[in-house]
């Protein structure tokens, strides 16, 4: 049985990705970290985000890491509990250094939310989803 999921992403400087993340709020396991790496949590029951300097990870794929800068090759989208949880995450993420062209808004009937870019370019959705107007189907 599968006991625990986690993402590993590839990152040029884990110092600075670390920074960035930690300005936004998130927290990270210090017993699962290296030099080369950081383990951060995401949640209320956290999934683990490793974030592994290129060199490492490239020693894990065996083969080439995707060009962030020519195309998306993962978005990874966080929940959140409102709106204004959502501007706070998308205030924060270009002050702590990420971009962002997507400003928040509503996206549908029900749901809110906004993209950023970390340092490395990765893509993140943050969302408020209102489930009471959900449309059923």
């Amino acid at each position: 049985m599968v006991k625990e999921l986690w993402l590993n992403l590839p990152v040029k400087d884990v110092k600075r990705s670390k920074e960035f993340f930690a300005q936004m709020g998130f927290t990270f396991n210090p017993h699962g970290e290296t030099p080369n790496s950081a383990c951060m949590l995401i949640g209320q029951k956290p999934v683990v985000v490793m974030l592994f300097e290129e060199p490492m990870f490239r020693s894990f794929i065996q083969g080439d890491i995707a060009d962030t800068g020519k195309g998306t090759e993962l978005l990874i989208s966080i929940d959140a509990e409102s709106k204004e949880e959502v501007d706070d995450m998308a205030r924060k993420a270009i002050a702590a250094g990420g971009q962002s062209s997507h400003k928040p808004t509503d996206m549908t009937d029900w749901m809110y939310g906004c993209l950023f870019i970390d340092p490395d370019g990765h893509r993140w959705n943050v969302l408020y989803m209102d489930m009471s107007k959900r449309p059923l189907g």
